[in-house]
């Protein structure tokens, strides 16, 4: 193989070119927008998420559970006492049956006083058949003023009727208690036979107790508002 020899100053020239044709020129820089990163949310533990879902999971079953439940298997709530309780009926029995034989007996005395008596009301048909007229006082007075009483302390009722009922209740109720007073008083002074004045009341009384009966009955089936 053939060798070469050159001096010195020679390879350092040749040197120096090859360095210069292998070293790159100077490289500008580029810039480039470059989107930040997004925060790394943390994540979370094991035990962690096994509390997340557990607490998911009853959620998520109470949402979709549509099954019937048994009626009967529901525990009754107790019903609250309240401080307004029904009171009994039945003492009403015991103020009412005393109080019905002395107001009976009264009317039938006044009435007996005042012309009222034993009648014949269905003559040349049935002639054997009698009633004493007397019993039509207290049944009349007495009933109607029980049920205006009832009318009028009743509420859904016409403003009318209600008012109507207010005051012919307290007037049968007035006039039954005039009506046993005036009995009691003859009875005791052993008068056989009333004054015109209390005769005259007495008779106008049935009359009178048909009269309101009926007008009480219209104004409560009254639709109509009130002008």
């Amino acid at each position: 193989m053939s060798e070469f020899r050159i001096g010195a100053s020679k390879a350092r020239a040749v040197l120096a070119a090859l360095t210069a044709e292998s070293a790159p020129g100077p490289v500008e820089p580029v810039l480039r927008a470059v989107p930040d990163p997004a925060p790394e949310e943390p994540t979370p533990e094991h035990g962690e998420e096994t509390r997340a879902a557990a607490d998911a999971a009853p959620v998520e079953e109470s949402s979709q559970d549509t099954t019937a439940v048994d009626p009967d298997t529901v525990p009754a709530v107790a019903p609250v006492e309240t401080a307004s309780r029904t009171l009994a009926r039945w003492p009403l029995v015991l103020l009412a049956v005393p109080a019905f034989v002395a107001v009976w007996s009264g009317w039938v005395g006044l009435g007996e006083l005042t012309g009222f008596g034993v009648v014949h009301p269905l003559p040349g048909i049935a002639n054997r058949f009698s009633i004493n007229s007397a019993i039509t006082l207290p049944v009349g007075v007495e009933t109607y003023a029980a049920y205006a009483l009832r009318a009028w302390l009743a509420g859904g009722l016409p403003v009318r009727a209600r008012r109507f009922a207010k005051w012919s209740a307290i007037g049968s109720l007035t006039l039954g208690a005039l009506g046993q007073v005036a009995y009691h008083l003859l009875s005791a002074a052993h008068v056989t036979r009333a004054p015109w004045q209390i005769t005259t009341i007495v008779a106008c009384l049935p009359v009178a107790v048909l009269g309101m009966g009926a007008a009480l009955a219209h104004l409560i089936h009254d639709t109509h508002p009130e002008a």
